[in-house]
């Protein structure tokens, strides 16, 4: 495999979507920054609990082999892979993708790395069609089934068999036509700039949640836990936000939430640093006590992103609290296949630096048909009802996304 990246002027790379064909279009974007990719020149699918640990062989094993010439020394440049990770170990598959074509920015600097190919000409492609004829329907549970499995759980947690539980439901999408993913890509990169837009192997959404990132040894976290939504009255807004970096219930939630990813991640690193409290993160529709977490690994070439994101899932913020209890409850009650919902998305380089981005207000596409993803965490005082309309509200990036409108 001979790879070969080299810099770009900002003006071929100031809008990345933009350049993406139809050709397996892989993406990773934020605020106009981040890797597109087409085409394939390797993929590797894994299943089962060794699904990390079959992906991680198949790339050491793929860099060692390359040739790579990397003019830019960014991560992200030179060889790198897009992936997307089943939530459990049974059913489902993961898959690792290497691109032919990738095209990345970050800052003033941008490059183009291609895989066993000359450089491609970097034009604007012709605009994806809006999806025709959408319409929508309830997934495995209709609301009525899903309320009584929220109920059930809230049952369990009274009864002390766990003190929190994420479940989630779904939502199925159907057109006239098979949609074209890059559509509602476009759609979610300019709505929610904030949140990472992405898509690899038909998983896209827009995620506000980084799992982990590496970076030249350095790692970081973003812990989400504890929610209001905004008003769009930028006073009011401010006492809200005020309100919840007050409220005791969601600071512990948060601290729990904290302490796990700090736990996880210790192993794997030399130096912690956990600050003592959250700090309010802005956006668009709500606000979250956020807090990020980083760490320096012990050895950079044996600890890669993908590792540490593999360590890390399923975190408290899709899973619950304790882990192993809430998880095997989800498998139990929620009556669905989460697929790759609430698993590891993104990218990892050759170095091992990588993004890697919790699948969440997220959907799988296939042809005419997309599946969407919703989920909301229980706890003692939850409300079914509550609930429903809460995971209702978390189908509107993509579900708004698909229409033309």
């Amino acid at each position: 495999m001979t790879v070969r990246t080299v810099r770009l002027d900002l003006e071929e790379a100031t809008r990345l979507l933009d350049l993406v064909p139809a050709d397996r279009p892989v993406t990773w974007l934020r605020r106009g920054d981040g890797l597109v990719g087409w085409g394939v020149a390797a993929e590797v699918r894994t299943h089962g609990d060794t699904r990390f640990a079959d992906a991680g062989k198949w790339w050491s094993e793929l860099t060692a082999r390359a040739v790579v010439r990397d003019d830019v020394n960014e991560p992200g440049s030179g060889l790198v892979s897009f992936g997307t990770f089943a939530f459990a170990d049974e059913p489902g598959d993961s898959v690792l993708v290497v691109p032919r074509v990738v095209v990345g920015r970050r800052g003033d600097v941008a490059w183009l790395t291609t895989v066993d190919e000359p450089a491609p000409e970097l034009v604007a492609t012709e605009p994806p069609a809006a999806p025709s004829g959408v319409s929508f329907a309830d997934g495995a549970l209709n609301g009525e089934q899903w309320m009584s499995v929220v109920a059930d759980a809230v049952a369990r947690i009274g009864r002390g068999d766990l003190e929190k539980v994420v479940l989630a439901r779904d939502l199925v999408a159907t057109a006239d036509e098979p949609i074209d993913v890059r559509w509602p890509l476009g759609r979610l990169a300019e709505v929610y700039p904030m949140c990472w837009t992405f898509h690899v192997d038909g998983m896209f959404g827009a995620t506000p949640e980084m799992l982990v990132r590496r970076e030249r040894g350095l790692v970081t976290s973003r812990v989400l836990a504890g929610t209001i939504r905004r008003t769009g009255d930028d006073e009011r807004d401010l006492a809200l936000a005020a309100t919840l970096a007050r409220s005791s219930k969601d600071l512990e939630e948060h601290e729990y939430a904290v302490r796990s990813v700090a736990d996880a991640l210790e192993p794997h690193c030399s130096s912690m640093n956990v600050p003592e409290a959250p700090f309010v993160l802005h956006l668009p529709n709500v606000m979250h006590l956020a807090t990020d977490v980083a760490g320096v690994v012990h050895d950079a070439a044996t600890v890669s992103s993908l590792q540490l994101a593999e360590a890390l899932h399923p975190s408290a913020a899709v899973g619950g609290t304790p882990t192993a209890v809430a998880t095997d409850l989800i498998a139990r009650i929620e009556g669905m296949d989460r697929d790759r919902y609430a698993g590891p998305v993104g990218w990892m380089d050759a170095a091992g630096d990588g993004e890697w981005g919790i699948a969440l207000r997220s959907a799988r596409v296939s042809g005419s048909t997309v599946r969407l993803f919703a989920g909301c965490g229980i706890v003692a005082s939850s409300d079914p009802e509550a609930e429903l309309a809460e995971a209702q509200a978390k189908f509107v990036p993509v579900r708004d996304a698909l229409t033309a409108d």
